[in-house]
């Protein structure tokens, strides 16, 4: 048993177990989901731009690594990406072959030259185009060799993966990350609230259905959480069962880890399933000394 599920049914049963059945029940308001932010590359911190408590976005900036070396390679391949000289020396090649070919087409016609002489020029401008092409085709590469060096050093910006708060900051500039997570980021805005339950609702309660939650915060009003998991397992030491809510908290005004109490309304705990003792009749003793069946004691009274 999970200690949050120890903490829930412990205020579940101190209330009375099935008693509470008609009173709020014990619940916790938790972050909908946590995220330990690494970084996918060993470095060295250069930068940290945020700081425990700060509210972050997906894709936001948190830290940054030493780049000296991704730097200059992007500087290198941007270079040969923009290079366009043997681009535009190879298309003057395919103009001057392609002009050599027409002339050498008029003098075949006017039979000035040799047959040969027409095939050799339309060999040239072939492989003039040739080298055309496999001059566009370097420099298709070169802008490739670009985008993977920006993408080597775009991996030494630390990027917040989700929208949240900054729960706690690991490292500090100047350290060495290698496995060890930077940022514990913690999502808010929706928040999480778990609810510990008696077997006698597992029939009743459903995903998709509200609750009201009334977090244990000064000045905090009562709000609406829907269901959004229930747990398929009972608790045979408690005979208990979980429930999960997700809370909206779109003005951040709830902060995660408070205890609250939910209510869930009109659903009513399943019937005992435990046969009802039959009512002694009138006159029959029922003590513990006297162990035998109403009916059979009437049977042996006198007329």
């Amino acid at each position: 048993m999970s200690s949050l599920h120890r903490l829930l049914t412990a205020s579940l049963l101190a209330h009375g177990g099935l008693a509470l059945a008609a009173q709020p029940l014990g619940c916790l308001i938790e972050p909908a989901r946590i995220s330990d932010v690494g970084s996918p590359v060993i470095g060295v911190i250069e930068s940290t731009l945020v700081e425990r408590g700060d509210m972050v976005s997906i894709g936001q900036p948190m830290a940054t690594l030493r780049a000296d070396v991704e730097r200059q390679s992007v500087a290198v391949a941007t270079s040969k990406a923009q290079a366009i000289g043997e681009v535009r020396a190879a298309e003057a090649t395919v103009e001057l072959a392609r002009q050599k070919l027409v002339r050498a087409k008029d003098l075949a016609d006017q039979q000035f030259i040799s047959g040969q002489a027409l095939e050799q020029a339309r060999a040239d401008f072939q492989v003039a185009e040739q080298r055309l092409a496999q001059a566009r085709e370097q420099r298709a590469i070169f802008a490739k060799e670009q985008e993977l060096a920006q993408a080597q050093l775009g991996l030494r910006t630390i990027r917040s993966p989700i929208t949240g708060v900054v729960a706690e900051r690991f490292l500090s500039t100047g350290e060495r990350v290698e496995e060890k997570a930077m940022f514990r980021v913690a999502v808010v805005n929706p928040l999480r609230v778990e609810v510990v339950l008696p077997s006698s609702y597992f029939s009743t309660v459903r995903s998709g259905m509200t609750l009201t939650v009334t977090p244990d915060f000064p000045g905090a009003p009562a709000r609406l959480a829907k269901v959004t998991v229930v747990d398929r397992l009972i608790d045979g030491a408690s005979n208990t069962f979980r429930i999960r809510a997700e809370l909206p908290n779109a003005d951040y005004a709830l902060p995660a880890g408070l205890r609250c109490k939910a209510d869930l309304g009109d659903s009513k705990p399943l019937p005992s399933t435990q046969p009802s003792a039959r009512p002694a009749p009138k006159g029959v003793d029922t003590s513990l000394r006297l162990q035998i069946d109403p009916a059979m004691i009437s049977l042996t009274r006198k007329p």
